[in-house]
């Protein structure tokens, strides 16, 4: 085989790894939000010392999951040009691969935790401590501010009616300011973490029931964050 010929193939070959990676993430939701995930997960990590061994971990399990989920879409093309009826044999193929994804993210959430449980807890106590110092009833008004916020950004973008559908997510701005109020208030990061379950839990209801787009729900969730912790440190600057 020529030389030319050589380069040629593997120029082409890696032309055909990137182009699968680019459909996963034009066309897979779930590719999204892991390269989403990954992108501030990677991005907080910089501002911990991990040790080489524990940003290898990190990678490997980043890595895993989008490995997971690539494998998972091409088994369900593949399946899906041999056959477009129901096959018993199909749907085991599916979910098994489905299972690997589920698997591989699991793996990532107990590394995580495993990675900055105490580092998280000794700087959020230290942030919260400074940003807490407020009275209780500042909760009520960032819930008021948000509910105000997504009324107004609704009218600005004019989608949706303000209790039902648009941008933002009324619902999950509501829900990630009161998660976000809840964690400002407590050093106790069980308590931060079952919040933010919660909040994600009412932010997936939405997206599942068609009412909002993943965008619309994170949109919502940035806008009360971003309030709860505005009106936690306006509320500490004047206490």
């Amino acid at each position: 085989m020529k030389p030319g010929k050589t380069r040629q193939g593997i120029i082409q070959a890696f032309n055909a790894a990137i182009e699968g990676i680019l459909y996963t993430f034009k066309f897979e939701r779930n590719m999204k939000i892991h390269y989403l995930l990954s992108v501030v997960v990677l991005i907080v990590s910089l501002f911990f010392d991990l040790s080489k061994s524990e940003m290898i971990m990190l990678l490997m399990s980043i890595s895993l999951v989008v490995i997971s989920e690539m494998f998972n879409t091409a088994i369900e093309k593949t399946v899906d040009m041999i056959t477009d009826e129901y096959h018993v044999l199909a749907k085991i193929a599916k979910d098994v691969a489905a299972g690997g994804v589920l698997v591989a993210a699991l793996n990532s959430v107990v590394v995580g935790y495993i990675l900055f449980y105490d580092k998280l807890t000794e700087l959020s106590v230290k942030l919260i401590y400074t940003i807490r110092q407020s009275e209780l009833h500042i909760t009520l008004i960032c819930i008021v501010l948000v509910l105000i916020a997504v009324v107004v950004v609704k009218a600005l973008t004019s989608t949706g009616t303000p209790l039902k559908g648009g941008m933002p997510s009324g619902h999950a701005a509501l829900a990630f300011a009161i998660a976000t109020s809840i964690t400002l208030m407590t050093e106790r990061v069980v308590a931060s973490t079952l919040a933010y379950i919660m909040a994600v839990l009412v932010a997936q209801s939405r997206i599942e029931g068609k009412i909002h787009t993943f965008w619309e729900t994170v949109a919502g969730a940035l806008l009360g964050a971003l309030i709860a912790i505005l009106v936690f440190q306006v509320g500490a600057f004047y206490s």
